[in-house]
């Protein structure tokens, strides 16, 4: 259930919705996140005490609609909230909710079972997200180069050709091949790989370029051949992706969606969801926000998406590294609900990144 509406004398709204147009269009769309039919006046009336008339409603709601806040799907039929009916409402009309204690206990005991591997933590976040929302849940991890240094290791292959593995913290890894025309020893790169360890320690990836590591390299003894091939490891070990993975979960929920019972949107959005790159598009340019953003309908700028909203929430794991978690559903979603849900799913993960060791 969505948040009930009220309030909305305690926030500014626009000039032309007065205090009863803001409690009859929260009214609405409460009514219509509730039940998914279109309302009319009679339902309102006779369900809420609103104070005035059948008639006087329906004007009230006449009035609303040519502002742009309604819209009647069918001539006989009641009406909907529109793009900007629910934006109204999500800004200045809607109550705040607390997570549920049950939710709380849910995610509480999700993280108490939760491993040690960056990458397993964000997919079962995601899972647990997509089970309380009964939505499609998706989550970003951090940004690779955000990560701190750990250590980078260099694995002998054979007299000219090695490994670059580099580790950062919350257990990012990657790695990358380099070959050098001259003969390197085992040992030699063990004595390298501790004098990059030493010589990096603390820093941001993104702190560290190919030529402070090719620096190094020379002023260990080495020449400028193996300085470039293990720079260049160094380089491609680290280099971040314009569109990082997303995780998804929840799909399945959409088909619960009366919004969505045409398959051939269904299978729209659901193609949207499999293409990593778009889903990527959907959230990028809140994974730099600082708190809870909330994209209805055409905002997403995405013609399959017009019946969706989505909600986003940052996440942190150490200073400077920010990922996102986000709630894909129709526009008639309980927007109070996800939004208490994402943030205080948002704040276990924070606390649990923090606390654990993660690898």
């Amino acid at each position: 259930m969505t948040a009930k509406p009220g309030g909305p004398e305690a926030r500014p709204l626009k000039p032309e919705l007065d205090k009863r147009k803001a409690f009859i269009l929260a009214t609405v769309v409460y009514e219509y996140v509730a039940t998914a039919e279109p309302v009319g006046s009679n339902t309102l009336t006779q369900k809420y005490n609103l104070g005035v008339s059948s008639a006087t409603i329906r004007n009230e709601m006449a009035e609303l609609e040519a502002g742009g806040y309604l819209v009647q799907p069918h001539t006989s039929a009641g009406r909907v909230p529109s793009d900007a009916g629910y934006r109204t409402y999500v800004d200045q009309l809607m109550e705040p909710e607390a997570l549920p204690a049950e939710d709380a206990r849910r995610i509480a005991d999700e993280f108490r079972a939760a491993g040690r591997e960056l990458d397993g933590v964000i997919e079962q976040t995601t899972r647990l997200l997509g089970r309380l929302s009964q939505s499609v849940a998706l989550a970003v991890a951090p940004r690779r180069d955000a990560h701190a240094f750990r250590h980078i290791q260099l694995i002998w292959l054979s007299d000219r050709s090695g490994l670059a593995i580099v580790v950062g913290s919350g257990g990012i890894a990657a790695q990358a091949p380099f070959e050098h025309s001259e003969d390197v020893e085992l040992d030699d790169l063990t004595r390298l790989s501790n004098r990059l360890n030493a010589a990096f320690a603390g820093k941001l990836l993104r702190d560290i370029g190919k030529a402070d590591v090719e620096r190094e390299v020379r002023e260990a003894g080495f020449g400028p051949e193996l300085a470039i091939a293990v720079g260049g490891a160094f380089a491609a070990a680290t280099r971040v992706d314009d569109s990082p993975p997303v995780a998804s979960s929840g799909t399945q929920h959409l088909l619960d969606q009366p919004e969505f019972q045409d398959l051939r949107k269904l299978r729209s959005i659901l193609r949207i969801i499999e293409e990593q790159k778009t889903l990527y598009e959907l959230v990028a340019d809140s994974i730099n926000t600082t708190g809870p953003t909330v994209k209805i309908g055409r905002e997403l700028a995405i013609d399959e998406m017009a019946e969706c909203s989505l909600v986003t929430m940052p996440y942190h794991l150490g200073d400077g590294m920010v990922g996102m978690l986000a709630i894909l559903g129709p526009r008639r979603m309980p927007y109070g609900r996800l939004l208490a849900l994402a943030d205080g799913t948002a704040q276990s993960l924070n606390r649990y990144l923090s606390e654990a060791d993660i690898r």
